[in-house]
């Protein structure tokens, strides 16, 4: 076999296949044996890697006659993808963790699996080490998923999770995090909710059976959480949490007919839901099946040893599969269901108003509610005077009303300041 990449995950890839030889030998039935690591710089001092192995010639290594199973683990677009495909056409099979490149074009990817008769792994794309794309791809294959819902990237969980149980600032909380190696240097991926959006590209195209990129998700990071939107959830018993959503919406709800809701965004869930326990950089998803009914999977969503964990367990069946000689299964997506925008789907808020303390006020903030066919569920009034403030919560709508209904709150001459708008999932709060 080959590794294309040599960074964190590769290096633990490269010490779990040479302290776990013997144990990988007896559970495939033959030894597996590393033919050679593609890196850019081959200089560089790789504890624990052969430098024998080392090769800058990636093109030439996945096309050798000695390898039969690619593992990628550079990450990106290019050059991963032209090697995957190259290493595909040429019979072998691939095992990856690039959640970029599978919520790109993962389509391209599939189809070549399917044209060459390859193997096409990649449980290591999201939630590092957590067992959750098999089980959506072979468990539940029999089963109806009518919903995916989870925390999948560990950097912004650390963040929130600090802003609540701490009472830091974003500002303070991401700092921390890249001290603690959580985060990068540039967080962007994370903070803006990109890495999120990409895993539920992948959950959604797995649970549906329909072509889901992930430009099709609707992103929202965390970088505009403010400590007032904490301290609002912490009164209604709830957290904020950066959430990826992914359901399957019935003909009744969709404008045009049944179809799918894929998106990214922070959001309230109540402190009874078991997602609002989910500490610090760890990952937790909840999918939601017809016949399986709710089931939870938790655990480290990130990391070296996590990612490499996977990896491994990809590579295990890959090879049973190739000494059994029947490929594992492609995914097909002959749903070909719609991805509904954001505006079509039905959510809930939380908002929080500053408003002038004079009689009226109430009524004429429950009118622009009822104009734009918006039920509230719950209102109540904190404070008076000066500091008086209205928070709604709202029950389901379209979204598409729920903004345009606190655009129209912005204008009103009784709301001095909108000063929290949240969405609000998971239980009734």
């Amino acid at each position: 076999m080959a590794l294309l990449g040599c960074g964190v995950v590769g290096t633990e890839v490269v010490r779990l296949l040479r302290e776990q030889a013997g144990d990988l030998a007896a559970r495939v039935g033959v030894p597996l044996e590393l033919a050679g690591i593609a890196v850019r710089r081959p200089e560089r001092v790789r504890e624990g890697v052969p430098r024998e192995l080392l090769t800058t010639d990636a093109q030439g290594l996945v096309t050798r006659d000695d390898v039969d199973i690619v593992i990628e683990v550079i990450g990106g677009i290019e050059p991963a993808r032209t090697l995957m495909l190259e290493a595909m056409k040429t019979g072998k099979s691939v095992v990856t963790a690039n959640k970029a490149l599978l919520a790109e074009d993962g389509a391209t990817l599939f189809a070549a699996a399917r044209e060459y008769g390859a193997d096409l792994y990649y449980e290591a794309s999201v939630a590092g080490a957590i067992p959750l794309l098999r089980p959506l791809r072979e468990s539940l294959v029999g089963d109806h998923v009518h919903r995916v819902l989870g925390i999948v990237n560990g950097t912004t969980n650390y963040i929130l999770d600090q802003m609540d149980t701490h009472g830091a600032g974003f500002n303070e909380a991401l700092e921390e995090a890249q001290a603690l190696g959580y985060a990068e240097a540039d967080p962007t991926a994370d903070v803006e909710g990109f890495d999120a959006a990409a895993k539920a590209a992948i959950l959604a195209q797995l649970a549906f059976h329909t072509p889901v990129t992930a430009a099709d998700v609707h992103r929202e990071g965390i970088t505009e959480v403010s400590a007032a939107d904490v301290a609002g959830a912490k009164e209604m018993n709830s957290v904020v949490k950066l959430l990826a959503i992914c359901e399957r919406v019935p003909a009744a709800e969709g404008r045009n007919g049944r179809g799918v809701s894929v998106r990214v965004y922070p959001a309230m869930i109540p402190r009874s839901h078991p997602l609002a326990s989910v500490r610090e950089a760890y990952n937790a998803v909840f999918v939601e099946a017809e016949s399986a009914g709710s089931l939870m999977f938790y655990g480290a969503g990130a990391g070296g040893a996590p990612t490499a964990s996977a990896v491994l367990g990809d590579l295990v069946a890959v090879a049973r599969n190739l000494r059994g000689g029947t490929p594992g299964p492609v995914e097909v997506t002959y749903a070909k269901l719609p991805v509904l925008p954001m505006g079509e789907t039905r959510t809930r808020y939380y908002i929080q108003l500053d408003v002038a303390d004079r009689s009226g006020v109430l009524a004429t903030v429950a009118e622009e509610f009822a104009k734009h066919d918006v039920s509230i569920q719950a209102v109540r009034q904190v404070g008076s005077g000066e500091d008086a403030q209205l928070v709604v919560v709202t029950h389901r709508a379209a979204d598409a009303a729920l903004t345009t209904t606190v655009e129209r709150l912005r204008s009103l001459d009784d709301v001095r300041e909108v000063a929290s708008v949240m969405r609000v999932e998971a239980d009734e709060v």
